[in-house]
C-alpha cells in the first residue's frame, strides 16, 4: 500500500466519456453527472486510509459544491478479488449508510480510471461546464490522518472557483493515497 502521487493539472484536457453502473443500478454518463458550473470526478474506494480520513469531508464538500451548481461523482476502480472491501455491494452499503449526494460508479473494467490517468485513492479531477480540466490536486492537507479543522478546503475553493470563472488555480499540491488495485 504505497503511498502515490498523481501527475499535477493538464489545464484543458478534455473529461473522457463513461457509461458505468451506479450504486442505484442505474448506467450513468459524464453528460447525466455534469453541473451548471462544472463537474467533480473523484476516484476512491471504501478500504483505503486516505479515503477513510477524508470521507466525512468529501461528503460534505459535494453537498456544498452543489449548490454552487458544480456535481460530483465517485468512481471505485479496484480490483475487487484481491480487495472485497470495495466489491459492488459493499459500495452500494457504503453510499446508502453516508447518504451519498452523488452517484458512486463501478469500474469494473478499469478502462475509466486509465483514461482520465487516475493512479491512486482518492484523486480528484475538477472540470469546468465545457468539460475542460481545471483542477487535479488533494481534498485538503490530510494524509491517513484526517487534517484538524481550520484546514483550507483546497479541493472546494478551486471548484467555487471554477464555478465562479471557468478556471483553476494555478497552484495545485497533488493528491496522495493508496495505489489503485490493478487487476
Amino acid at each position: 500500500m504505497a503511498a502515490l502521487q498523481p501527475p499535477v493539472c493538464d489545464f484543458g484536457q478534455q473529461a473522457p466519456d463513461f457509461n458505468l453502473l451506479g450504486v442505484d443500478d442505474r448506467m450513468w454518463s459524464l453528460q447525466d453527472c455534469m453541473g451548471e458550473k462544472g463537474l467533480l470526478v473523484m476516484f476512491i474506494c471504501n478500504h483505503c486510509p486516505y479515503v477513510q480520513a477524508v470521507h466525512e469531508r468529501i461528503i460534505k464538500d459535494t453537498l456544498e459544491l452543489k449548490v454552487l451548481g458544480v456535481n460530483s461523482v465517485a468512481i471505485m476502480s479496484n480490483d475487487t478479488i484481491n480487495y472485497p472491501a470495495d466489491c459492488f455491494d459493499n459500495m452500494k452499503l457504503l453510499a446508502q449508510q453516508s447518504a451519498y449526494s452523488f452517484p458512486y460508479l463501478w469500474d469494473e473494467t478499469q478502462h475509466i480510471a486509465k483514461a482520465y490517468g487516475a493512479v491512486c485513492t482518492p484523486e480528484f479531477f475538477g472540470y469546468n461546464a465545457d468539460y475542460q480540466l481545471q483542477y487535479r490536486g488533494r481534498l485538503d492537507a490530510s494524509r491517513k490522518e484526517t487534517a484538524p479543522d481550520g484546514t483550507i478546503r483546497e479541493l472546494f475553493e478551486a471548484m467555487k472557483l471554477i464555478a465562479q470563472t471557468g478556471q483553476g488555480p494555478q497552484q495545485q499540491i497533488a493528491s496522495i493515497g493508496c495505489s489503485i488495485k490493478w487487476k
